[in-house]
């Protein structure tokens, strides 16, 4: 079945006196303006009674939005003093973030109504979750996993549910949730309204839409995939192996920033942030696999800013809230350009302008464009920030702050006195500007750059010169480090699963490894000169898939009796 579509625009907010039941009071006090597109689109009185499918942008009010839709439920809910929660909404959501993030959105929000919402995730204590259904909540937020537990305890029923909500519906069943959503859909009424949030709504969620809901409405905010105009995108160009690099100099430049990295896997979450952490960098990770406490962690230090910088997974990012992220780093490639804009939609939020920058392989210039275009925005090419400009821009921030500075007190006035006194001030000065590490917690990385020109205009200027000849050019260039591999013959090595872990672990491309020889016990492997500190400084981590093998550089003097170690 086809949904109408009933689209918002910047046109049709509405003022907060049209919210309903005197909820413009807590938006209001919760620094509102006006409603969003699509708080004012599910206001439209023609929707009374319908299904819908919501789909906005990050950070545009989805979760507001649908508070605004079951308002009126929450308000009729009545408790009927028994043991057993019988809420009259339900909304699930893919991850502990995501419904821990809605239910403290719909807390405040349904406040004036008396209406008591529970949340419910894997990860807390059963029995606190247990003791909080028992208070007769109207609204009940969770994940598929742990609602199910509740409704075969007997401790949460859907008889009263007047309203189903899935949250990230996209999400939800790109985790492989749709065998357990099944489950908790045959304790509801079939006489209810479904509503469906997603970014998306491919073949998989218009399906499952299809058979939950009936005669429904598509809202849309913005258009599905349109982007924030609050937010700059920049394709950074530069080589695989650097891009660990890159990051820390966009980093170094913008030290003051709240920055949101985007990796592929949980390893690569874990390695970025060790790497970024060991120069000097405020950085954790976060992925699916850390224990609700740790990620909990995570999220509060990143919101109140003592940590500046998170690398995370697509899918464990889900349910950050977090208006001033300055920068999305996406060093691994999105999948769809819908990815893309949700990734970047976590910066540029609550009138803040944002950057999204993507990390573009020259090579991969043609398909990152194509990105662009599906996605519809304009994204300027750019190299990564050089040690020159980071320290021009380092001492301009320290020229701003002596400048702006107020009235210092007397005893550091005296303090500056007495070391001027008899002294060449410059001398001072420069001597106490060594001191301060003003250009950051480690040394700008050189970063050799690529030709910004579009693929075309550098063929036309190569004179004929063929791609290979280009490569081989550049790899006679250089010479190899040799490094040795605690990885033997005995144990499984060949060059092709050699080839792919020394990739993989020390941020190269098969074009710059050299020779590969291997024995019974170890082997050796040779790497590109030029990347041989940031290929040793990386293989130095130990790696949970391989956890062994080991690297170090080789010594002719030691042969290769010994293992190889970090």
């Amino acid at each position: 079945m086809r949904a109408a579509t009933l689209r918002g625009s910047m046109s049709e907010t509405l003022p907060l006196e049209a919210a309903p039941f005197g909820l413009d009071a807590v938006l209001r006090a919760r620094g509102f303006e006006r409603l969003t597109p699509i708080q004012s689109a599910v206001l439209d009185p023609a929707l009374a009674g319908r299904d819908l499918r919501m789909s906005s942008q990050t950070g545009s009010g989805k979760t507001v939005a649908v508070g605004l839709v079951l308002a009126e439920s929450v308000l009729a809910h009545e408790r009927e003093g028994t043991r057993v929660a019988r809420p009259t909404a339900l909304v699930i959501a893919p991850t502990r973030e995501l419904a821990a993030q809605v239910a403290r959105e719909l807390a405040w929000l349904f406040a004036p109504l008396k209406g008591k919402v529970v949340g419910v995730t894997g990860g807390a204590s059963i029995d606190d979750e247990l003791s909080r259904l028992r208070g007769e909540p109207a609204v009940v937020v969770g994940t598929p996993g742990r609602l199910l537990d509740h409704l075969r305890r007997g401790s949460l029923s859907l008889e009263a549910i007047s309203s189903l909500v899935l949250d990230e519906a996209d999400e939800m069943l790109d985790m492989g949730f749709e065998e357990e959503l099944d489950a908790i859909l045959a304790y509801a009424p079939a006489e209810r309204r479904s509503h469906l949030v997603s970014a998306t709504f491919g073949a998989k969620v218009a399906r499952v839409a299809d058979r939950l809901q009936r005669d429904a409405v598509w809202i849309q905010g913005t258009p599905i995939g349109e982007a924030n105009t609050d937010i700059e995108h920049v394709a950074l160009l530069v080589e695989p192996q650097h891009r660990a690099d890159a990051v820390v100099n966009l980093l170094l430049r913008h030290p003051d920033d709240k920055t949101l990295i985007f990796v592929k896997t949980r390893v690569d979450t874990h390695g970025l942030a060790a790497y970024l952490a060991e120069n000097g960098f405020s950085a954790r990770p976060l992925s699916g696999e850390m224990t609700h406490r740790e990620r909990t962690r995570a999220f509060g230090e990143f919101k109140s800013g003592s940590l500046r910088v998170l690398v995370a997974t697509d899918v464990a990012a889900r349910g950050l809230d977090v208006s001033d992220i300055a920068r999305v780093i996406q060093v691994d490639p999105p999948e769809s350009a819908a990815v893309f804009t949700h990734r970047g939609g976590r910066t540029g939020r609550a009138g803040r302008r944002g950057e999204n920058v993507l990390l573009v392989p020259p090579r991969s210039r043609r398909r990152a464009e194509q990105l662009f275009r599906d996605a519809g925005v304009s994204a300027r090419f750019a190299a990564p920030p050089t040690p020159e400009e980071i320290r021009r821009a380092a001492d301009e921030r320290l020229r701003d702050r002596v400048q702006s500075a107020g009235e210092q007190p007397e005893a550091m006035r005296a303090l500056a006195s007495e070391l001027l006194e008899g002294s060449d001030p410059t001398h001072v000065v420069a001597h106490l500007l060594s001191q301060l590490s003003h250009a950051g917690p480690c040394a700008p990385r050189i970063i050799p750059q690529v030709s910004l020109e579009a693929p075309r205009a550098r063929e036309a200027s190569s004179n004929g010169k063929s791609a290979a000849g280009n490569k081989k050019g550049r790899r006679t260039g250089h010479g190899f480090v040799k490094f040795q591999v605690s990885w033997g013959a005995r144990y499984g090595a060949d060059p092709r699963r050699l080839l792919a872990l020394v990739c993989r672990r020390g941020h190269v491309s098969r074009d710059d490894v050299g020779a590969i020889q291997i024995s019974a016990d170890s082997s050796t492997v040779e790497v590109a000169a030029p990347l041989a500190e940031s290929f040793e400084m990386a293989v130095r981590r130990k790696d949970p898939r391989d956890p062994h093998v080991r690297f170090r550089r080789w010594d002719p003097s030691k042969g290769s009796k010994r293992h190889a170690h970090a």
